[in-house]
């Protein structure tokens, strides 16, 4: 086992982590840029160091910093938490270089799921249904109007190296395509670099669905269920809960097995979140993030199960410490991401927070970096926090998180609680019947 793990990382995930290594006896390192000085996971680590100044360029994503204080501190690994270098091949192949392990899948699992083309050519291949869609690249328009006239409008364009909803047009019939497929291309290399774009059958009302897979990087793997993350704004997930409103045992057995034997074929180790859109009870796969999902607490709780723990198991060559027979569902979670943010724009509220009081009691676990006096940023993504209630069913879930929201005090700044009040009013979100268009159409009705 690793006596000393580096976070590469910041707020309530470097936090997630360094609780881990505390309960496992390993010491931790925080590193931090100029601006987060005084957060609270450069307060909670044994040791911390500097890496930069406040822009994330210049420090979180700076690999020759972490790598130093890695041999500054004797860190024999890093964990990368999800955002900034998490998913970055060539990071997690420099560590390895450096003799330093990486949490997380190789660098060739993070290059093959990272592109969109050759990611979904992966998981055909491994018996994942995917959605009808190009082969590869499409390079000019008289290709795409073909492949849209083969695949059926409405089809969606996407970004090869895309995220986030970036590099992403819908076009519903063949006058929409022609502008749809040059604004795509620009956007994709605006924000990517790479204006390579893929073509997909775009799905009128799906479901957003991921299952939770693990691997030990020696072709056993299993899965941990599903997360249902249909309420997005932007492409931006806001509300996730555990099992799926409308999953049947039987689906989730299937799918499951599908994703499990997949990862198990291609030795992968570690944490691993296979999405899919569901419709008319087909799933048809979007992307494979290879690394810790902001919402891995809703499946940690149905489950039982320390996902942050296993990770630094398996990297350190240790067996998983269970096998699909043990994984039992039970009960229901759900998680609300907080944001930073003013509504109805959600433009972004940093400031000094001067009251900070986390919600408690059975069920209830509320991951954030905040503190009172604590000043939030400007210069990072603005979530700020993440509650998670667990209970017995979906309607206990959902009464513990009204009751939770309720006690949670942020007191200086604006944030998105008021959004989660309101939809826990709204009889589609009681009953679970929504979809990825679902709170977008929501917003527009309730502030235009």
């Amino acid at each position: 086992m690793f006596e000393k793990i580096l976070i590469a990382n910041r707020g309530e995930i470097a936090l997630r982590v360094i609780r881990a290594c505390q309960e496992m006896g390993i010491k931790s390192v925080a590193v931090h840029s100029t601006a987060d000085a005084d957060a609270m996971h450069v307060r909670m680590a044994d040791e911390s160091v500097c890496i930069g100044p406040a822009s994330s360029t210049d420090s979180y994503l700076n690999k020759a910093s972490i790598i130093s204080a890695c041999e500054i501190t004797g860190a024999e690994a890093v964990h990368p938490g999800y955002g900034f270098l998490s998913e970055n091949a060539a990071f997690a192949q420099a560590l390895q270089d450096h003799g330093i392990e990486f949490i997380g899948p190789t660098a060739d699992h993070i290059r093959i799921m990272g592109d969109k083309i050759t990611a979904k050519d992966t998981m055909k291949a491994l018996g994942v249904p995917c959605v009808p869609g190009s082969d590869g690249g499409v390079p000019d328009y008289e290709t795409a109007i073909a492949t849209a006239r083969d695949i059926g409008f409405p089809v969606i364009i996407k970004a090869t190296a895309g995220g986030g909803g970036r590099g992403m047009k819908v076009a519903r019939n063949e006058q929409e395509l022609e502008i749809a497929f040059r604004t795509a291309r620009s956007e994709a290399k605006a924000a990517f670099g790479n204006d390579e774009v893929y073509m997909e059958k775009y799905l009128q009302k799906p479901r957003h669905i991921e299952i939770q897979v693990f691997g030990d990087g020696k072709g056993r793997a299993v899965h941990l269920g599903e997360r249902d993350c249909s309420l997005q704004r932007r492409h931006q997930k806001v509300f996730e809960e555990a099992p799926g409103p409308v999953i049947t045992p039987e689906m989730r057995a299937e799918i499951g097995r599908i994703c499990a034997d997949a990862v198990a074929r291609i030795n992968y180790i570690g944490a691993g979140t296979i999405e899919f859109l569901y419709e008319d009870g087909q799933f048809y796969f979007i992307e494979m993030n290879t690394r810790l999902q902001v919402e891995h607490p809703v499946t940690e709780a149905i489950f039982g199960v320390d996902l942050v723990r296993e990770q630094i198991r398996v990297a350190a060559g240790l067996p998983m410490s269970f096998n699909q027979d043990a994984l039992e569902i039970n009960g229901h979670a759900i998680e609300v991401r907080i944001n930073a943010e003013k509504l109805p724009n959600f433009s972004p509220c940093p400031g000094k927070v001067r009251v900070f009081h986390a919600p408690g009691g059975l069920g209830v676990r509320m991951d954030s970096a905040l503190y009172g006096g604590y000043s939030i940023p400007p210069y990072y993504d603005s979530l700020i926090g993440k509650l998670i209630v667990h209970g017995r069913d979906r309607p206990e879930a959902l009464a513990r998180l009204h009751r939770a929201l309720g006690e949670l005090i942020v007191d200086g700044i604006d944030t998105t609680v008021p959004l989660f009040h309101a939809l826990l009013a709204e009889p589609d979100i009681q009953n679970g019947d929504y979809n990825i268009h679902w709170l977008e159409k929501w917003l527009a009705a309730q502030f235009g």
